[in-house]
């Protein structure tokens, strides 16, 4: 396994060991149990300690430059799940800037999967200091559970979630200025503010995006029925812990739990002007067919063991928050 293998021999990888319970009426959505109890310091109440500044040097896989640093989740659920971090001190619940975008596109350009985002602790964020998430993928790996709904969205053919949220084709050959500009156009949709004018975010959101879509779902609050939910929720993924009341997921199912952390929509709060899937299809792109070329398996892959193994077991990602 190289650098995830040899950091979980020297103690600084600790995953999380989980099962995937079977198919019940929460499908399509994947649950897992967590067979350990939830780390302390994610229990604890209080502050807690910055484990980003400084990091652990022996989970570090890359530096870009000075501006973020690429390292491992130290409580993975999958194998190689990276934090894109930044170097120096940044709120997670501020708006993402160009260089944080700059970076995401460096990464993506190696090693792409399903991205995540929690921007602060109402969205499931577990740690102040400005990060964003990757769970690589290997060529044709679905991103995630929900990723057929997503797609089917896009093409008109599923009708949209009664929560408020953006959903957009991301072009192929997208640069990190416009990810920056899809990231604007969904925030001031969406009534959150102007990355560009300073401040921060009116409301807590999240982001989910993979090479061929691009996705922000505004939150009211981080937990329902015991379920802790952050993006992850949003792409399908559900962790079941000594909290959670399966009971309750039983009898209502998912997309309750769902709408039960995500404003509804409703006429004043999202204008007809703004629907909440941008179908549109780039010039000479089927609808439904990938628009970005298969994900390249850089060097992070190679590094983290992803190409070296069969395909990875879709997750609930870890409790990176």
């Amino acid at each position: 396994m190289q650098q995830s293998q040899a950091a979980r021999e020297r103690g600084a990888l600790v995953p999380l060991v989980t099962k995937v319970l079977p198919p019940g009426n929460w499908a399509p959505f994947q649950l897992r149990q967590l067979q350990t109890p939830v780390p302390r310091h994610l229990r604890s109440g209080g502050p807690r300690p910055n484990p980003f500044l400084p990091w652990e040097q022996q989970l570090e896989v890359e530096r870009l430059a000075s501006s973020h640093a690429v390292i491992l989740n130290k409580y993975p659920v999958q194998a190689g799940h990276l934090l894109l971090i930044t170097q120096d001190w940044a709120p997670q619940s501020g708006w993402l800037g160009a260089s944080d975008w700059q970076a995401v596109a460096h990464v993506d350009a190696d090693t792409t999967g399903l991205w995540f985002f929690n921007s602060s602790g109402r969205a499931g964020a577990s740690q102040p200091h400005r990060h964003l998430q990757l769970l690589p993928r290997h060529r044709g790996e679905p991103n995630c559970p929900l990723e057929p709904a997503l797609r089917a969205q896009l093409q008109a053919e599923e009708p949209s979630w009664p929560w408020r949220y953006r959903l957009s084709r991301r072009p192929a050959g997208v640069e990190s200025a416009d990810l920056a500009a899809l990231y604007r156009r969904h925030a001031l949709e969406l009534g959150l503010g102007d990355p560009a004018a300073g401040g921060e975010p009116s409301q807590p959101y999240n982001l989910l995006f993979t090479a061929s879509w691009f996705l922000t779902i505004l939150r009211s609050r981080e937990h329902a029925a015991g379920f802790s939910l952050n993006a992850l929720g949003f792409a399908g993924y559900l962790l079941l812990t000594e909290r959670s009341d399966l009971a309750w997921l039983n009898r209502h199912g998912p997309w309750e739990l769902l709408s039960a952390v995500a404003p509804a929509v409703t006429p004043a709060a999202y204008p007809a002007a703004y629907p909440a899937v941008d179908p549109a299809v780039e010039p000479g792109v089927e609808p439904g067919v990938e628009s970005a070329a298969d994900p390249p398996e850089g060097h992070m892959s190679k590094a983290l063991g992803q190409g070296d193994q069969g395909p990875a077991t879709p997750s609930s990602g870890g409790l990176g928050g």
